[in-house]
């Protein structure tokens, strides 16, 4: 049988990324990750991919227009970067998206965003 967790060590998680990142992680719009915490594995998705860390953080911390979700769970709901992790769980980084003027963008009536960016099931 194998198991994604080497020798009692971390999970090995799953980490989604969306589109507006995707520039600084190769592409990619998953990666796996070692981390038996959101913090650990955000460590290792950061020391892969710096500019990653660049553009999430702020003085060291993960910046305030960060979402973070395990799951479906707001990660702030929970123990937040304790948050534990099993080699199930999907990480999903969802950055915080600010509007300007209608640019004819998917708005509804009241001019509120209907969609920014939903997780797709690959």
């Amino acid at each position: 049988m194998t198991s994604s967790v080497q020798d009692g060590g971390a999970p090995l998680v799953k980490v989604r990324i969306p589109p507006v990142l995707r520039d600084v992680v190769d592409g990619a719009r998953q990666l796996e990750v070692e981390g038996a915490t959101v913090g650990a594995a955000l460590d290792a998705l950061f020391a892969r991919f710096p500019a990653l860390h660049d553009r999430l953080t702020s003085d060291g911390k993960l910046s305030t227009f960060v979402n973070v979700y395990v799951n479906a769970d707001d990660v702030r709901h929970r123990d937040g970067l304790a948050t534990a992790l099993g080699e199930t769980d999907t990480v999903i980084l969802l950055p915080a998206m600010a509007g300007g003027a209608d640019q004819g963008g998917p708005t509804s009536r009241a001019g509120t965003v209907s969609t920014v960016w939903a997780p797709d099931s690959a």
